[in-house]
């Protein structure tokens, strides 16, 4: 009898040891000001990774808020997500024009109502089924209030003013970034929200001074460098005018990094410049990044373990 006992103990131990909640990283700025200081190189680097389209991994599918919060057990986050807008003209959250790859609806997001939406349930990478929804933008800004840093991406035919309205409505200010992929997008952001930052392609002095003269001006400025690493010279120029880069590694950089872990594929592009590595695998990725910070003494007072 004692043995069954001591078995059942040994069971429950176990039991409780492998439901242990995760540790989140949160990360959160109290003023938009303090938030901008950061982006702005006014405060002490402290390099991040961006979840593409949130992190998604087996069970957890792109652009869910559920995917979110796993990215959170990982690292402190910036999370990059996708507008879409219904056929009724909600912001929902979705990459694909088409509901057929993420989602068990088919054709098009913008075929769809918002009441519609909400009865498909979302689908991880590798095609499972899981009980997520389709989350609006508003849903998404509420929730990453003091968790997380976005980058919002908008599909075509969304309106800046919607998203900028949304940013407003939730005090969003202070950790959200606007996505843009040319001058003009990012100088009618500008004009309609003058004090919110800005993500904006910047490969060559040449695209900086566009953005300039277009009225854009550098303290709202993040710079997309591109996909493959840039040169060296475009890092130190960005940094002289108090610029964050961010380098895109998903594709070949993550496929190189994964094929290759004893190289620090991730540890490199940080250590040559890259501020925001925005990545498929926030796992591997978040590991190099904090050997790097270890290695640098790099701390963080807007981070909180959780």
């Amino acid at each position: 009898m004692k043995r069954i006992h001591l078995v059942i103990l040994a069971i429950a131990f176990l039991s409780l040891a492998f439901n242990v909640p995760k540790k989140h990283y949160y990360i959160s700025f109290k003023t938009a000001s303090e938030f901008q200081d950061f982006l702005n190189h006014k405060t002490e680097r402290y390099p991040l990774l961006s979840a593409h389209r949130g992190g998604p991994m087996p069970g957890f599918p792109e652009n869910a808020i559920e995917t979110f919060e796993n990215a959170t057990t990982y690292q402190p986050v910036i999370i990059e997500f996708d507008v879409a807008l219904s056929k009724d003209s909600a912001l929902v959250i979705m990459h694909d024009d088409k509901l057929d790859r993420t989602s068990t609806g088919t054709g098009l997001v913008s075929s769809y109502m918002y009441s519609e939406l909400q009865k498909l349930n979302l689908k991880d990478d590798d095609g499972k089924v899981t009980n997520f929804k389709i989350p609006t933008l508003e849903q998404v800004l509420t929730w990453g209030k003091n968790k997380v840093l976005f980058t919002i991406d908008l599909k075509r035919g969304v309106p800046y003013q919607k998203i900028i309205s949304a940013v407003r409505k939730t005090k969003s200010e202070t950790n959200s970034i606007i996505i843009t992929y040319n001058a003009n997008q990012a100088a009618e952001v500008h004009q309609l929200a003058p004090d919110l930052m800005i993500s904006a392609t910047v490969k060559s002095k040449e695209d900086l001074d566009r953005l300039n003269k277009m009225g854009v001006p550098n303290d709202k400025i993040v710079a997309f460098v591109g996909v493959a690493e840039p040169d060296k010279s475009l890092y130190e120029l960005l940094r002289s005018k108090g610029i964050s880069a961010i380098l895109g590694t998903m594709g070949n950089l993550d496929r190189s990094a994964k094929a290759n872990p004893n190289k620090m594929v991730y540890r490199q592009l940080v250590a040559n410049g890259a501020d925001i590595l925005s990545t498929d695998d926030v796992a591997l990725a978040g590991q190099q990044l904090d050997q790097y910070r270890k290695e640098k003494q790099m701390n963080f007072k807007n981070l909180k373990l959780k």
